[in-house]
């Protein structure tokens, strides 16, 4: 929620977020995420890898820090 309010990125919530990252790359669909499956599920899924790296996009965080 803190990235997304910094950045702007509102246009779906964390829970949103967190549930098409578990459709997506919960492989044997046990409701949790290991390591393994969460890197081979975003390496696999262009989109996926897209909507990421815009949602943990941290340049703005940066900027606020070193302004002081």
């Amino acid at each position: 929620q803190a990235i997304q309010a910094i950045n702007g990125h509102s246009s779906i919530s964390p829970e949103e977020f967190t549930n098409i990252v578990f459709q997506k790359v919960d492989a044997n669909k046990d409701g949790e995420l290991t390591l393994e499956e969460f890197m081979t599920g975003v390496e696999n899924d262009k989109d996926l890898m897209e909507m990421i790296t815009k949602s943990f996009d941290l340049s703005d965080v940066l900027k606020i820090i070193q302004s002081g």
